[in-house]
């Protein structure tokens, strides 16, 4: 077996593993209102395929049963004297009957009653006692309007708010609303963040700002989750993160953050190790 002369053999440089990362990313308290527009396309979608139609009428208009209209019996709304129904444009004929709209009223009453729901979860936190309290509250009031029979009665005021939306006012409200959030969680919000990597922690609390570095030795990461409705009924699972430093009484605070639990989890075990290079 014979060599060349002055040939080696390349050294073999041993590769480091990719660092891990976790990041954290704060939301705004815009990630609370997926309900809106959740319910909203269905809303959307029942009023579309309903079949029914709304017709704008003038002050004056009287309704008709049993009007003679080409030799037979019909329902009709006769328009004040002197007011015709409007033209197409395309046609010129009289317009017919086009605005989608729902025949029950009870979709209007839902949706503003979950839109009302969301502006208050989000902006009035029930922390605590507070979140105990409320669900007792409403679990009494439900068992005494059963006790004393008044929801026929109660149904039956409702039944006098008639609040209705079309077709297209449910999927104005609800595709904005939804680009919106879509552009606020997965763009906007991933400007402010928190990157754990083994033994380090770099922050940016601010868009545009410069990251700031911390050391993860003796730096503790908590969890609060406890707002019912915000981090478990609408939060899926959100918290919010506080991350206390070793030696100073500095409170660093990421609102919203969503599958906190795992998040946690995750960074305990990560802060353990040391990276190796």
């Amino acid at each position: 077996m014979s060599t060349t002369p002055g040939s080696h053999a390349a050294p073999v440089v041993p590769v480091p593993p990719p660092k891990r990362e976790i990041r954290i990313f704060s939301h705004s308290t815009l990630f609370y209102w997926w309900p809106v527009w959740f319910f909203g396309f269905i809303m959307f979608a029942i009023t579309y395929f309903d079949g029914s139609r709304m017709v704008v009428v003038p002050k004056a208009t009287k309704a008709e049963n049993e009007r003679e209209v080409a030799g037979r019996k019909r329902s009709v709304y006769i328009l004040p004297e002197g007011i015709n129904i409007p033209a197409n444009p395309e046609t010129k004929e009289p317009d017919e009957p086009h605005i989608r709209m729902a025949k029950s009223a009870k979709l209007g009453v839902i949706f503003c009653t979950v839109l009302l729901l969301i502006i208050f979860i989000s902006n009035v936190p029930l922390r605590g006692l507070w979140s105990l309290l409320t669900i007792m509250f409403i679990v009494l009031l439900v068992v005494i309007i059963a006790l004393f029979e008044w929801w026929e009665k109660l149904i039956a005021e409702l039944s006098l708010i008639d609040i209705r939306i079309n077709a297209g006012g449910y999927f104005f409200i609800s595709f904005i609303l939804f680009v919106i959030w879509v552009l606020t969680i997965f763009v906007f919000d991933r400007r402010t963040y928190v990157a754990v990597t083994p033994g380090q922690v770099r922050m940016c609390l601010a868009v545009g700002a410069g990251e700031t570095v911390y050391d993860t030795i003796g730096m503790t990461f908590q969890k609060k989750q406890d707002d019912l409705f915000r981090h478990w009924i609408v939060g899926l699972g959100s918290g919010d993160l506080i991350m206390h430093r070793a030696g100073t009484k500095e409170e660093i605070d990421m609102p919203n953050v969503l599958f906190i639990g795992a998040k946690i989890k995750e960074i305990e075990q990560m802060i353990k190790e040391k990276e190796v290079v």
